[in-house]
């Protein structure tokens, strides 16, 4: 097909590629950071406007302005071609994944792991326990299916571009009228205190705002330059900046974070072990319901991993808002982009090994990639 080889990732750059010593670089930057300026977060909490911290909300609409901009909504009318992969997602998505979450994140953080989780802290005139804050911040991650590096996952995995953007798109737009109602429902039965007028702004302002900016300028540019200047150019530049202003935001959170994580750097593990969990889950729900759908592995592979990758970036914001930079459910967010590389590069391994479960689409493979 003309249009997967459209969308092909040509070359992964210097950010993509080591993406997972990046970010621990910055979780050493941030918390070095941290000690040396501790009233860094005073600074920063004066610079928001309605609790929208103006650097965090810069550094977050470059994150995802890069991804939206990709997005060619044309091609959603030709998913009744294909509507089993879309629907499988809407699924996973949606009516599963964060209930799962929810499940994996108060079995481990609220019940197994929660004596070694001491501590409160204030969340809107509220004394909270730290395990419900790091339930919080899990369930963010958990109702947000990615709409970013899931792109990167399917060419790795030689899957079919085409129809990632396209679930890509219907995903983003499911995510304005679901990610409120799922998050306030799920957090309510959490016991955190929920502005429903804060989570539902989030989700306009760090996903509907690229989406729309992303649409009108798209089709400005690509009028004015043309399509093959559009992606050659354009676009691999604006992948650099989601990257940089992604690494600017940890940076900024484990700054404000080091001290914890200093103090209770087991912390760290005792998260990342319900989103691991849940990850692998979602990843083989995803993959066993497609092989039985009957899909050929190109729709299989990249069907399966965008439920299983997390969309960070809006995870990351909404928790910035609800509760504050130096809160706990914003550092169980940063823990999702810890694992999130490493866990789906392994993830993109299994697809590998198992391609031969299912049927094959050769047309649909890219020539010449070589399996990481």
């Amino acid at each position: 097909m003309a249009s997967t080889e459209k969308v092909e990732i040509k070359k992964l750059s210097i950010f993509e590629k080591y993406l997972t010593g990046w970010v621990a670089l910055c979780i050493v930057a941030g918390i070095l950071l941290g000690r040396a300026f501790p009233h860094l977060s005073v600074w920063l909490d004066r610079m928001s406007i309605a609790q929208v911290s103006i650097p965090i909300a810069i550094c977050l609409f470059f994150m995802m302005y890069p991804i939206m901009v990709k997005i060619d909504f044309s091609q959603v009318i030709q998913t009744g071609k294909t509507p089993k992969p879309v629907l499988l997602t809407l699924i996973i998505n949606w009516a599963i994944k964060p209930f799962t979450m929810f499940l994996f994140a108060y079995l481990f953080l609220g019940i197994l792991f929660r004596s070694f989780i001491p501590g409160t802290e204030i969340i809107r005139g509220q004394e909270v326990p730290l395990y419900r804050s790091y339930i919080a911040g899990t369930i963010l991650l958990g109702i947000a299916p990615c709409t970013a590096m899931v792109l990167m996952w399917s060419y790795l995995a030689r899957g079919n571009q085409a129809l990632t953007l396209i679930m890509v798109a219907i995903n983003s737009l499911t995510m304005l009228f679901l990610y409120a109602p799922l998050g306030g429902f799920l957090l309510g039965v959490a016991r955190m205190p929920i502005p429903w007028q804060t989570i539902v702004l989030s989700v306009l302002i760090y996903v509907g705002l690229p989406l729309f900016a992303g649409y009108f300028s798209r089709k400005k540019i690509i009028k004015k330059k043309g399509m093959a200047w559009f992606e050659k150019k354009f676009v691999h530049q604006l992948t650099t900046v989601s990257i940089v202003a992604l690494l600017a935001t940890l940076v900024v959170l484990f700054a404000l974070k080091g001290d914890v994580i200093l103090r209770q750097p087991q912390v760290i593990g005792l998260i990342a072990i319900p989103l691991f969990i849940q990850v692998c889950v979602i990843f083989a729900v995803g993959y066993i319901l497609a092989k039985v759908l009957g899909l050929v592995y190109e729709n299989a592979a990249p069907a399966a991993m965008i439920g299983a990758s997390n969309h960070f970036e809006v995870a990351i914001a909404t928790s910035t808002m609800l509760f504050g930079l130096a809160s706990g459910a914003s550092l169980a967010t940063v823990v999702g982009v810890l694992i999130e590389v490493p866990v789906m590069l392994m993830l993109v391994r299994v697809c590998f090994r198992t391609r031969n479960w299912f049927k094959r689409a050769p047309e649909l493979a890219p020539v010449g990639m070589r399996e990481i």
